[in-house]
């Protein structure tokens, strides 16, 4: 029997979430660890659950998340959006209830920066008019 699996991707700031959804119980992995378990925080873990509570698909598939780069909100933010799209290519029927909670836009901020002859992206040396 082959192996039904929806894929999406995910990124937000430097951090790219490959998303493998899978038919089963809910089972969460992450890079090889459990998901408590790598989304210390219970916010990080609250935001990657995000589509999943909205459509009521939580206890429907196992998740593999592969993720790397950036740090454990920006991975969190990417797994997000990625579980989105993976929940779109299963069902397009989804798309107005996560595009409604806003699941499905890319948050663009990036780190801005710095520049020469500067402290920093925006903070300035002090100025010294004599």
């Amino acid at each position: 029997m082959a192996l039904v699996q929806y894929l999406g991707t995910g990124r937000r700031k430097t951090s790219v979430a490959r998303i493998f959804l899978r038919s089963g119980k809910g089972d969460i992995s992450v890079n090889g660890r459990t998901f408590e378990n790598y989304f210390a925080n219970e916010t990080a873990r609250i935001l990657v659950r995000q589509p999943l509570l909205a459509t009521e698909t939580a206890d429907k598939f196992d998740i593999l998340i592969l993720a790397n780069g950036g740090g454990v909100t920006g991975q969190a933010g990417a797994a997000r959006l990625g579980i989105a799209r993976a929940l779109l290519e299963f069902n397009t029927e989804l798309r107005g209830k996560l595009k409604g909670l806003g699941l499905l836009t890319r948050d663009a901020r990036q780190h801005e920066r710095k520049k020469y002859g500067q402290k920093g992206a925006r903070k300035r040396f002090q100025f010294s008019k004599r």
